[in-house]
């Protein structure tokens, strides 16, 4: 597919497809990537548009992650990484003791686009050891897809809540490499946990709040839990604080 400049690509694509928080994406700290391809610009608004039918009810929480995970298989990763201008990004990030470092784009201010947010997103950085530490959500559906290094990554289904732990089950375990996705929602692997394996790890996340109106977030959970009947374990609820202690 051929290449389009700046202009071009305004005049055709932005105006009608991307809202302001997709741009956020978009851009890094201060600018546009100088080239940009218009097949990541409409897998973006294909993301988009999926997450704000999420949240009208026009689209189901397992069909939402049927099709972000069918559109992440279909992504040029060196595409992507041009186009949210990777190497910019990852540039002198200060290293942190436990857990991941969470890279936030600076968007500047754009005439005559929506200010709306429709889904947040960030890059994960991780360090070989470090983990984005086991958490299930509230009223949240997320997308995970890996852009560089290997990560050991895990979900569970949450199958009960009670005040101070949840009865988990595993269901995903394995190894993501460059490429690699997976989803959350309340419906179907709702927790989940990844370990960077390499050196430098590095991982593209969005999250739609408040898929229902009222609380959203995450929860933070011990999978080294009790073990019961039928593989499912007693998850301990605990504090972020804690979760980096263990795991991070």
């Amino acid at each position: 597919m051929s290449q389009v400049s700046r202009r071009d690509f305004h005049q055709q694509t932005l105006g009608s497809l991307l809202t302001w928080s997709l741009l956020e994406t978009l851009f890094t700290r201060d600018a546009f990537s100088k080239e940009l391809k218009p097949l990541t610009a409409m897998w973006l608004a294909d993301l988009n548009a999926w997450s704000l039918d999420l949240k009208g009810k026009k689209l189901e929480a397992l069909q939402w992650q049927e099709k972000v995970e069918e559109l992440y298989a279909t992504v040029d990763l060196q595409d992507l990484l041009k186009f949210i201008d990777f190497e910019k990004l990852s540039k002198n990030i200060k290293p942190v003791q436990r857990g991941e470092v969470s890279l936030r784009p600076t968007l500047p201010k754009v005439a005559g686009l929506p200010t709306e947010l429709v889904f947040g997103h960030q890059v994960f950085a991780l360090k070989q050891g470090r983990s984005v530490v086991p958490h299930g959500h509230d009223n949240m559906a997320t997308a995970f897809l890996i852009l560089k290094g290997e990560f050991h990554g895990r979900h569970y289904d949450r199958l009960e809540d009670k005040a101070d732990y949840m009865i988990i089950t595993p269901t995903i375990d394995c190894d993501f490499g460059p490429g690699g996705c997976s989803t959350v929602t309340d419906i179907k692997d709702n927790v989940h946990w990844f370990k960077a394996k390499t050196d430098e790890a590095f991982i593209f996340n969005i999250h739609v709040m408040s898929v229902n109106p009222g609380r959203t977030g995450r929860i933070y959970i011990d999978p080294d839990g009790e073990k019961l009947a039928g593989g499912k374990i007693k998850a301990r609820k605990i504090d972020h604080i804690e979760a980096n202690k263990l795991y991070g």
